[in-house]
């Protein structure tokens, strides 16, 4: 981890989870949870390991060795949902927290975790499949996600620090306000926005902005470069 924010709690971070998936359900998704898998302690982050797509569910190739034993168990959840299965293949690496879907178009990340040539092979796929992509550099921060995401109705919720707001420029930007960067990193489920808890210059101007907020505690994830998205694999 780079956060320098202490040791997680764990019995706290079990808390923090559970109420995760309680908000997610209150909001309607139908919600699987995998059973614990102490060999990847960072499973937890389940977002990184595919990048699921109307037409197909994309496995990805994460950066760091010790987790690509991850996407074992993912994949073999997915393919009872999805007909196609497409892989990032090595040397090709990419994880779910760089991709950044927002409509028909994805914007990839190039960071620490997500490499040139897994960015294009997703590219390609995405391409074959009636949608487009981009490359987004990450300058700052473990993943594009980390400092951007898409809140619905054309609007960006980014923190300008970490990222610069060019890339959007069709968009309505929000900027995460001094101090509460983490923040950008929200879930749009069903016309609500899910945001970190503590943050509330930037809920206030999301929710000035005509959204719906919730908000959840996720600080012991936080620890560990988590945030919200990074604990969910959503299609909806």
């Amino acid at each position: 981890t780079t956060a320098s924010l202490g040791k997680p709690d764990y019995p706290k971070a079990l808390r923090q989870h559970q109420n995760y998936v309680k908000i997610l359900k209150e909001l309607g998704l139908k919600i699987t949870v995998l059973p614990p898998d102490e060999n990847y302690p960072d499973s937890t982050f389940v977002e990184d390991t595919a990048v699921l797509i109307p037409s197909c569910a994309v496995i990805t190739n994460p950066a760091a060795e010790s987790r690509r034993g991850e996407i074992k168990v993912v994949e073999k959840l997915l393919q009872g949902e999805f007909n196609t299965i497409e892989k990032i293949k090595y040397p090709g690496t990419l994880e779910g927290g760089d991709v950044l879907e927002v409509e028909n178009h994805f914007y990839i990340g190039i960071s620490e975790r997500t490499n040139q040539l897994g960015a294009e092979q997703f590219i390609e796929i995405v391409r074959n499949n009636g949608m487009t992509g981009s490359i987004i550099s990450v300058n700052q921060g473990l993943h594009l996600k980390s400092a951007v995401s898409y809140m619905g109705n054309n609007c960006i919720l980014i923190d300008p620090e970490s990222i610069s707001s060019n890339y959007f420029n069709r968009f309505t930007i929000i900027t995460t306000e001094p101090g509460e960067s983490y923040s950008a990193n929200s879930i749009s489920v069903n016309e609500t926005v899910i945001l970190s808890e503590g943050f509330p210059k930037t809920r206030d101007k999301v929710e000035k902005s005509g959204f719906s907020v919730r908000t959840v505690n996720v600080s012991e994830f936080r620890k560990l470069d988590g945030g919200l998205s990074c604990l969910s694999l959503r299609h909806y």
